[in-house]
């Protein structure tokens, strides 16, 4: 379970708290768009946030590159590969996913978190959005769901 505040501060960096009450794990999150998305080019994100799912503490610092590649290819996805320190197990690993549209409010992620893939489908409204997460974690698969809350 994790508990995240996020702050918009412009509109390419976000900070925010998060915490998670089973490993009493309280840590900053963060996200800065370093590099916007051209045609050319994909987006370049450093960030910071809990180590992966599964985890009790920790925390993890990565760097990714992502494209939006429905104009290229007539679909609506947007890849991205990266890498990412995980302190809790102490090791660099790769990570990367895939996102997809499927309609305006509806959006499916899967990411590789360097150790498990996981699935998140997402139902956006104009005031949050609520999703259904599949997570692998050591084997084991299990169902959750995020909430979240725009103000």
């Amino acid at each position: 379970m994790r508990t995240t505040l996020t702050y918009e501060l412009t509109e390419r960096l976000r900070l925010g708290l998060e915490y998670n009450p089973q490993g009493n794990d309280l840590g900053i999150v963060g996200n800065w768009r370093v590099l916007d998305e051209t045609k050319t080019r994909p987006a370049i994100i450093l960030g910071t946030s809990s180590a992966r799912i599964g985890t009790e503490d920790g925390r993890a610092f990565y760097a990714t590159a992502s494209k939006d590649l429905s104009t290229e290819l007539g679909l609506p996805i947007a890849p991205y590969v990266g890498v990412a320190w995980d302190g809790g197990d102490d090791k660099l690993q790769d990570i990367g996913g895939l996102a997809v549209r499927w309609s305006g409010r509806v959006s499916s992620t899967h990411f590789y978190d360097g150790e498990n893939l996981h699935h998140l489908l997402s139902l956006n409204s104009d005031v949050g959005t609520f999703g259904l997460v599949l997570a692998d974690v050591e084997d084991e698969r299990y169902v959750g769901a995020t909430v979240s809350v725009r103000f």
